[in-house]
C-alpha cells in the first residue's frame, strides 16, 4: 500500500474534506501540520485559536488510532523531506486564494512534482473557485449583487462522508505544547476559551441551533446585537471545522421549506465567497485601496495616536463603539453591525486609515478571515468594492436607539456607571493587558469628540477627493 501525506491547513474537518477523502483513496494516510512563517504571522487571537482547533484535531486522530505529524519551517523543505522519510507517493491539500499561501502553495507543488511525487490541491474553503465567476465580459465582479444573481441558482455538489482512516507509522513529531502558539494572549486566554466553540462537532452542534431556532428570525433580527440569532459560524469556517457546503445545504433545506431568513443567510454566506473572489483577484486588497484615487484621502497613519489608543481600549466615550470592542476582548469575536459601527468610527469620525483597523482586528478576532477582514474594512471606509457611499456615515447613538433601545446589548458588555455590572462587562477588565491601567469604577470616559464635529469633518474630505478614473 502507498502512502499519502495529508496536509492540514484550514480544514480541521474529517467529513466533508476533499483533499482527505483524495488522501485515503492514495495509501495510508499521515497527517501533517507545518508551523511555517504565515501561521507564525498570524495575531495574538487567530493564532491560538489555531491551536486549539489543531489539538482537537489531533485529539480526534488519536481516538482513530492515528495522529499528526507537527513540524516547523518551510513547506517547501519540510514535505520533501517527510515524503523521503516515509516513502510517501502523494501529498494532498485544500486550497487558500490570499497571495503569500498562493506563492507558497505553487511552490511547495514544483518542488514535489520535481521529485515525481503526485502533490494536489484541492477546493473544499469555498463554495465556487474563485476564477469559476466571470462577468459576462470575462472579468471578475466589483458589486455584490451582481455575483449573486450570477451563483445563487447554481448547483452545488454533495458533501462528502467521514472517509474510513487508516494510518502509515508516524515518523518523529514536535510537540504543539512546545509551539506556544496562545503566548501572544496572556492573561485573556482564560477569558476568551469561555465563548470558543472549538472542533467540528462543535461546528456541527451550532449550526443544528441555529437551523432550528433562530434562521426563521435571521433577516428581521440580525442587526439586532443583544439577541442571539446569528450562527456565529464565522469562527468555525476560517479554520475549517464546518465546510461552506454543509452549510449550503443546510440553509438551502430550510429556505425549501419556508424559513423566512434562509435565502438572507444563504446571501450572507455568498458575500464570504464575494469577499475571497476579490481577494484572489486582487491579491492588494488587504494593503491597498480598491479605489486607487482614495490614496488622496487625508487619513491619519500614525497607529500611535491617543484616539488611536482609545479606540482599542473601548475607551472612545461612545457607548456604541465601547462596548463592540469590549464585546470583541472578551469573546474574541463582534456582532457584524458592531463592527461596522467601531470601523466607520474609526474610518470616518476619527479619519484613521483603515489598515490600523484591520491589522487591529487581525490580532484581536479569533474569527479573523484575510479575505473578509479587508473586503470589510474597505467597504466601510467607502475606499472598497461594493463600498458603502462616502455619506454614509454610521450615527453610533442613533444605531443604538435603532437596534438597542432597551441598552441590553450596553449592559451586557459596558460598567462604569453601573451599579451591578454583568459578569460579561466584568469580564473586560480580566482579559485586557494590566498595562492598560483600566479599572471598573473608571468614570465614563468622555467622548474624543462629538459625533456631529467628526461627521463634517469627514464630509469635507470626501468631497475634496478627486473623481475616480
Amino acid at each position: 500500500m502507498m502512502t499519502a501525506l495529508w496536509w492540514i491547513r484550514r480544514d480541521m474537518r474529517l467529513a466533508d474534506n476533499p483533499a482527505l477523502c483524495a488522501a485515503v483513496r492514495a495509501g495510508d494516510l499521515i497527517p501533517v501540520f507545518i508551523r511555517d512563517a504565515i501561521v507564525e504571522g498570524l495575531g495574538a487571537a487567530p493564532k491560538w485559536r489555531m491551536g486549539l482547533g489543531l489539538a482537537h484535531l489531533r485529539d480526534q486522530m488519536k481516538a482513530l488510532g492515528g495522529d499528526i505529524v507537527l513540524r516547523s519551517g518551510d513547506p517547501r523543505k519540510i514535505l520533501v523531506q517527510l515524503a523521503q522519510e516515509t516513502g510517501a507517493t502523494s501529498v494532498y491539500w485544500s486550497r487558500l486564494y490570499d497571495a503569500d499561501s498562493v506563492a507558497r502553495d505553487t511552490d511547495v507543488k514544483s518542488n514535489l512534482q520535481a521529485i515525481n511525487i503526485d502533490a494536489q490541491s484541492f477546493a473544499g474553503h469555498l463554495l465556487f473557485e474563485p476564477w469559476s465567476v466571470e462577468t459576462k465580459q470575462g472579468g471578475f465582479y466589483k458589486v455584490y449583487t451582481p455575483f449573486w444573481n450570477t451563483v445563487k441558482q447554481r448547483v452545488i455538489d454533495g458533501t462528502l462522508s467521514i472517509p474510513e482512516l487508516k494510518f502509515a507509522p508516524m515518523p518523529p513529531s514536535e510537540s504543539l505544547e512546545d509551539w506556544h502558539l496562545g503566548a501572544a494572549m496572556k492573561r485573556g486566554a482564560d477569558v476568551v476559551i469561555q465563548h470558543a466553540h472549538v472542533g467540528e462537532d462543535a461546528a456541527q452542534q451550532r449550526l443544528v441551533q441555529f437551523i432550528e431556532d433562530n434562521i426563521g428570525h435571521y433577516k428581521a433580527r440580525r442587526d439586532f446585537p443583544a439577541e442571539p440569532v446569528c450562527s456565529g459560524l464565522s469562527e468555525n469556517l476560517t479554520y475549517g471545522e464546518i465546510s461552506p457546503r454543509q452549510i449550503w445545504h443546510a440553509g438551502q433545506r430550510a429556505f425549501e421549506e419556508g424559513a423566512a431568513g434562509a435565502e438572507h443567510f444563504l446571501k450572507e454566506l455568498v458575500w464570504r465567497e464575494f469577499a475571497y473572489h476579490l481577494l484572489f483577484h486582487r491579491p492588494d486588497l488587504p494593503n491597498e485601496n480598491f479605489r486607487p484615487h482614495w490614496g488622496a484621502f487625508p487619513w491619519n497613519t500614525d497607529a500611535t495616536r491617543h484616539e488611536v489608543a482609545r479606540w482599542q481600549r473601548g475607551q472612545t466615550g461612545i457607548k456604541f463603539v465601547d462596548a463592540a470592542m469590549r464585546e470583541m476582548y472578551v469573546t474574541g469575536t463582534m456582532h457584524n453591525r458592531a463592527r461596522m459601527i467601531v470601523a466607520s468610527y474609526l474610518t470616518k469620525h476619527l479619519m484613521t486609515d483603515w489598515r490600523i483597523g484591520r491589522a487591529w482586528f487581525e490580532d484581536c478576532l479569533i474569527d479573523w478571515d484575510p479575505a473578509a477582514n479587508a473586503m470589510g474594512w474597505q467597504w466601510v471606509a467607502g475606499c472598497g468594492p461594493d463600498a458603502a457611499p462616502y455619506f454614509r456615515i454610521f450615527n453610533p447613538d442613533g444605531q443604538i436607539e435603532k437596534f438597542d433601545k432597551q441598552g441590553v446589548y450596553l449592559d451586557r458588555w459596558l460598567a462604569e456607571g453601573r451599579l451591578d455590572p454583568s459578569d460579561t462587562a466584568l469580564s473586560f477588565y480580566d482579559a485586557v493587558p494590566k498595562s492598560w491601567s483600566l479599572r471598573v469604577r473608571d468614570p465614563d470616559p468622555k467622548p474624543i469628540a462629538p459625533l456631529s464635529d467628526g461627521r463634517l469633518r469627514a464630509l469635507d474630505a470626501y468631497s475634496a477627493l478627486p473623481k475616480s478614473a
